[in-house]
């Protein structure tokens, strides 16, 4: 009796106060206190409208694979947030049950989400993901339970004041690909698996080179990539401060997709790329009309194509060929360095509803 009368007392008083910034519950589980734990959750969330919730079951790894409470862990009632104003979750050491209509819970506040120590299979990730549509920062520690991520896309993210770093740090990454996505620093600890490697800007200008390459700057890291899908702004990272080291090369690069004008400074930073990638089979080239100007091109490189060493390619397919003299001069330079072995593939711009057939140039000869 005495506990309704305080419920109903705090739902009288509630509107009078604040929500609180943080609730926060660390101490040794044992499941002999879930019910407790499971009052205080909901009342932080429903009644206090805690920001922030902060549970940590952890208290040292020996401790915990010695101890017999080590299987004791607290089943956090996810479903219970969707009462609340979370902003900001921290689980450390708990089950998570998810409901089974997690997708339709629009957690709209919810923005940040860490989890360590939890078990987590890849659909739970996925209904994470769809039941918090306003997520902005999810970080996972020590979890386990899920494949080990292969592929991963970000798109269509740039610099905010509360998420300004992305680290990378999957040793099983196959797959990269950034879309759009400006961060102020971007570290890939360690990916000895990962051979694939996109990058794609569209917001095209000047302000775009440089976060065009600090994320070209991560292949540092990533040196078994062997596909690579880009723009090519390449002679913007050739004359900057800090270029790569002259010991950096890309050996196990066999295919480059490459978006490109065919301007001097398109074609010096082409030739210094290829001139990092020895073993390249097969480039294919898009046109792209960039609409900023290039600027000065620096008087060491002005005259470079001749000094570069270039590798023997199997193929080189041309996109968007429209025959404009730009174009002419790159095939003609591809003939006279003798860098296509095979054969030369050109993709003529479609024209209204007419369309081209591919322009084939079998066994360029290689000219000493």
């Amino acid at each position: 009796m005495c506990l309704k009368k305080m419920q109903y007392h705090q739902k009288i008083l509630r509107p009078h106060h604040p929500s609180i910034d943080l609730f926060s519950l660390s101490f040794i589980y044992h499941h002999r206190f879930g019910f407790h734990v499971d009052s205080w959750v909901r009342s932080a969330v429903t009644l206090l409208r805690a920001r922030e919730l902060h549970l940590d079951f952890f208290i040292h790894r020996d401790y915990h694979q010695t101890d017999e409470t080590f299987h004791h862990k607290y089943d956090f009632p996810f479903a219970t947030l969707r009462n609340g104003d979370l902003a900001l979750l921290r689980l450390t050491r708990v089950d998570l049950t998810l409901p089974a209509s997690m997708a339709s819970m629009g957690l709209v506040s919810l923005s940040s989400m860490y989890l360590d120590e939890v078990y987590l299979t890849d659909q739970n990730v996925c209904d994470l993901i769809s039941g918090c549509p306003n997520l902005e920062e999810l970080e996972l520690q020590n979890c386990w339970g899920m494949v080990k991520l292969k592929k991963l896309v970000l798109g269509y993210i740039y610099d905010m004041e509360s998420c300004n770093t992305i680290e990378i740090d999957c040793p099983s990454l196959c797959s990269v690909r950034f879309d759009n996505s400006s961060f102020i620093k971007f570290v890939l600890n360690y990916a000895p698996a990962l051979v694939e490697f996109s990058v794609s800007i569209v917001r095209i200008s000047k302000e775009d080179y440089e976060p065009w390459t600090r994320i070209v700057r991560l292949l540092e890291q990533a040196p078994f990539v062997k596909q690579l899908r880009l723009q090519n702004w390449w002679c913007k990272l050739l004359t900057s401060k800090d270029p790569f080291p002259k010991s950096f090369m890309l050996h196990n690069l066999n295919h480059l997709k490459l978006q490109t004008r065919y301007t001097q400074c398109d074609l010096v930073g082409l030739a210094a790329l290829l001139e990092l990638c020895p073993n390249l089979e097969n480039m294919m080239l898009e046109y792209v009309d960039k609409n900023v100007e290039d600027g000065i091109l620096p008087e060491e490189f002005s005259n470079k194509l001749d000094g570069f060493r270039m590798p023997s390619l199997k193929q080189v397919t041309m996109k968007s060929y429209s025959g404009t003299p730009d174009e002419v001069n790159f095939v003609h330079l591809l003939k006279k360095h003798g860098v296509v072995l095979e054969k030369i593939v050109i993709h003529h711009t479609k024209v209204g509803e007419k369309s081209f057939s591919p322009v084939v140039l079998n066994k360029i000869p290689c000219k000493v």
